[in-house]
């Protein structure tokens, strides 16, 4: 590296977490996540504002490739997290009504996504039409489980019923998309790569049978009050070290490194109290909360709105229609055939509309693979930033028509024979 790069590279790096902090900041005062106002702030430093003049400045051509590689590593960590905090206990007791839900949150969005995906082509072709077509439908499939985590948090709904039910549906939305997600890269990686490819499946299996050497290097040892010791630099390190090794071990199947990352953190062992996953997500979070701006800026610099044309922007209203009213009704059937009360089938519909940054990874891999053009990319990642914004304001709407209703004269009674009834339904169905 010459020093005129380490000085653009310092500069930029400042000036990322700069605008991240700031716009982030600005997206809570308006009751939005932080991720919000980041990815925002990574397609306001592209070509779409102030065209390629500002970004090439900023970002030469040289400096490109190190700001990915940062965003790379912070991507991956992130997808170790996003494994890690996929708690198994969260589907206890809610099986039937997340399973419900997460069927309809994925299968109806993922048919619109497959005729969206079908429409596209006459504009976005590709040689490779029906993995096209197939990833149309995972894109506006996914949930971010981390952001609505946030949002539920920000909300204080974590601890509630509608929240775990929210939490659980979710993880297995999450699991469904990345899985389907591995067997899109396995079919266009062509022929050379199924042998490499066929490798995941005893990777997977190898990480689950090293379970219990992996409990025994991370598990604390008993505090001198009896409780857990905190979580050392030396443990936290090997776990860094495994997440790292895994994402390099998938990339080199020729599967995307984000899948090793994921498939690590899902198999960590955790402890009964959730200290150590706890412990490990806030101290890797401070890593993510350095590197995570730069890939919302590196994506950004792929992100141009200037052509868009009345054809993109019908494009456009015809991809958040599908994300959407796809998302929406899906799971509002699938929990309602569950037995869910209506309001909470709305309010459930609408945190899985949340897709942030892992809209943006799955875009990601779009782009790398060739299946994306630059064009589509840039409306799909519009989509992300939309419906990820409208979350937070569809349900406040939401609860405040339910609160209206409930003052309406002769609602109070009916409201509560109808709150115990689902109540004692939703038990049930536990």
């Amino acid at each position: 590296m010459t020093s005129q790069q380490i000085q653009l590279l310092f500069v930029d790096l400042a000036l990322i977490l700069a605008l991240a902090r700031g716009l982030g900041a600005l997206a809570a005062r308006l009751g939005q996540p932080p991720v919000v106002g980041e990815i925002l702030g990574g397609i306001l430093l592209g070509p779409t504002l102030f065209g390629t003049l500002l970004s090439d400045h900023l970002f030469p051509g040289d400096v490109r490739p190190l700001l990915t590689a940062l965003a790379d590593i912070g991507v991956g960590l992130f997808m170790f997290m996003v494994g890690l905090e996929l708690e198994h206990r969260v589907l206890r007791g809610r099986t039937r009504v997340s399973a419900g839900a997460a069927l309809g949150s994925t299968l109806v969005p993922f048919v619109l996504g497959v005729g969206l995906g079908c429409y596209l082509l006459r504009d976005h072709a590709t040689e490779q039409r029906t993995a096209f077509v197939v990833f149309m439908g995972l894109a506006v499939s996914v949930t971010a489980f981390p952001v609505l985590a946030r949002i539920l948090a920000d909300r204080g709904l974590s601890r509630t019923e509608i929240g775990g039910i929210a939490l659980a549906t979710a993880a297995l939305v999450d699991i469904v998309a990345w899985s389907a997600l591995a067997g899109v890269q396995a079919v266009v990686g062509g022929a050379d790569d199924y042998w490499r490819v066929a490798l995941l499946l005893p990777f997977a299996a190898l990480l689950v049978a090293l379970r219990p050497l992996l409990r025994r290097i991370v598990t604390a040892p008993a505090g001198p009050d009896g409780g857990v010791a905190p979580l050392s630099a030396n443990r936290l390190g090997v776990i860094h070290v495994g997440a790292l090794l895994s994402a390099a071990a998938t990339e080199a199947m020729g599967m995307h490194y984000i899948f090793g990352a994921f498939l690590f953190g899902a198999v960590l062992p955790r402890d009964a109290a959730g200290a150590l996953r706890d412990d490990v997500c806030e101290r890797t979070g401070q890593v993510t909360s350095l590197l995570l701006p730069v890939y919302f800026v590196v994506a950004g610099l792929k992100v141009d709105l200037r052509g868009l044309g009345p054809s993109g922007a019908v494009d456009l209203a015809v991809i958040l229609l599908v994300a959407v009213v796809g998302k929406f009704c899906g799971t509002y059937a699938g929990a309602r055939s569950q037995g869910l009360a209506p309001y909470g089938a709305s309010r459930l519909a609408a945190m899985m509309n949340t897709r942030g940054l892992t809209e943006l990874v799955i875009l990601g891999v779009g782009l790398h693979l060739g299946l994306l053009d630059r064009p589509l990319y840039s409306l799909l990642v519009v989509m992300a930033l939309v419906t990820t914004a409208m979350t937070g304001p569809v349900l406040t709407l939401i609860e405040r028509r339910a609160a209206r209703a409930d003052r309406a004269p002769g609602a109070r009674d009916a409201a509560a024979e109808g709150t115990a009834r689902d109540r004692a339904r939703t038990g049930s169905l536990s």
